[in-house]
């Protein structure tokens, strides 16, 4: 009987194993030194200038933070002193609330140096110094620097003073970019405007204007019953009556609607 040849898948001995062990732990080993020596010339590499971004970014993060509780701080202090400033107002301290407004229209940003030049103009004309006042308005209607709003009021407060000085076409030139629907003067630039155009000759004009003010919800009620007055003259409808006009007891407009009714003694017609 003919032995069978030996078969080519033996069983892997145990010292077979054990090396295959020992030389998976080494390539392993050898690839976690080579990835250690990586990391380790990268972060030769690579420290310095990332340790100076970190310092770069910790420097503006403080340098942020301080600028800006300096900003709030100043705003506080701006704030503090134009309140004082409009306590001597209210008080009459005029030549003392000027001094302060005066000081603070070298502060702050625009809007704020603005808002005390306003106010200094508003000073000026309630010490009846019209043509300070006057010339206090006009720098800042010419101001780019001052925003729009405080522009605007400003040529309004202007041409008010000056208005009986002023010829008619230089009403209308200032006023006419100011009085439109949607800006927050139309009201009171709007009637200036108006008049300006009855006085050049204009009444269809100024008129119409003045009717359309007299329309306008937005516009101050006070504004709207003047100017509705002058446009009814002019044959304008000046709108519908206003709240102001009703009688102040409810009752008595509530008995005006009602029809009138014959006296006790008084016979009604058969």
């Amino acid at each position: 009987m003919a032995i069978p040849p030996p078969s080519n898948n033996l069983p892997v001995t145990k010292a077979a194993e054990r090396d295959a062990a020992q030389q998976d732990g080494f390539l392993r080993e050898v690839d976690e030194a080579l990835r250690e020596e990586q990391v380790v010339d990268a972060f030769k590499r690579f420290a310095k200038p990332v340790g100076a971004l970190v310092v770069v970014v910790l420097l503006a993060l403080a340098g942020y933070l301080y600028w800006d509780n300096s900003v709030k701080s100043a705003a506080a202090l701006r704030s503090e002193k134009a309140m004082i400033a409009l306590d001597k107002l209210q008080a009459g301290q005029f030549d003392a609330a000027a001094a302060d407004f005066e000081a603070l229209t070298k502060e702050g940003p625009d809007a704020s140096r603005t808002l005390a030049a306003m106010n200094l103009a508003a000073i000026a004309a309630e010490q009846g110094k019209i043509g300070d006042a006057a010339k206090r308005f006009a720098a800042i209607s010419a101001d780019p620097k001052a925003p729009k709003l405080y522009r605007d009021l400003a040529t309004v407060r202007e041409v008010t003073l000056r208005y009986d000085s002023m010829k008619p076409d230089e009403v209308i030139a200032k006023l006419k970019p100011i009085a439109v629907p949607g800006n927050a003067y139309f009201g009171s630039a709007g009637e200036l405007l108006g008049m300006a155009y009855l006085d050049a000759g204009k009444p269809d004009v100024g008129g119409a204007l003045l009717a359309q003010v007299g329309q306008d919800k937005n516009v101050p009620q006070s504004v709207r019953v003047r100017v509705r007055q002058i446009a009814s003259g002019l044959g304008f409808d000046g709108g519908v009556d206003l709240p102001s006009d009703a009688p102040a007891d409810p009752a008595a407009a509530s008995d005006a609607k009602q029809p009138a009714q014959p006296a006790p003694d008084q016979k009604k017609p058969a």
